[in-house]
């Protein structure tokens, strides 16, 4: 669940990205898990689900390494891009935050390797 003001416009690193709408200074949180919001699947649970479905979890989802298991933010959140040079830190379990301050219309971005570990060879998404 998203704990700061954003919105979702064009990003120059890849479709659509996640946006700071307010200011968030460094050390803020601006994302953590809610079962309420936010779904943990299997591998197994997410083959016995539609095609269209299952292309959705692995577009917008990632593998958690602490579960095991595909997250699918609920919220705009699942619009974090990925940057080498992140602002937003994921690599603590459950939760992002900023890792430095944060200014309105910066996009928010989160380094990949933090949870997926090697990036150069994500074919078991697709």
């Amino acid at each position: 669940m998203l704990y700061v003001k954003t919105k979702l416009k064009k990003s120059k690193i890849s479709g659509i990205g996640l946006f700071a709408d307010e200011p968030i200074p460094k050390g803020t949180l601006v994302w953590k898990f809610d079962p309420n919001i936010d779904l943990l699947l299997s591998k197994e649970e997410i083959e016995k689900l539609s095609k269209p479905a299952q292309e959705q979890i692995y577009k917008y989802g990632f593998l958690d390494a602490a579960s095991n298991k595909f997250m699918l933010c609920g919220d705009d959140a699942r619009f974090f891009n990925h940057s080498p040079q992140n602002n937003c830190d994921d690599s603590q379990a459950d939760i992002t935050v900023a890792i430095r301050n944060i200014i309105p219309g910066e996009e928010l971005t989160v380094n990949y390797k933090d949870f997926y570990g090697c990036i150069e060879n994500l074919s078991f998404l697709i």
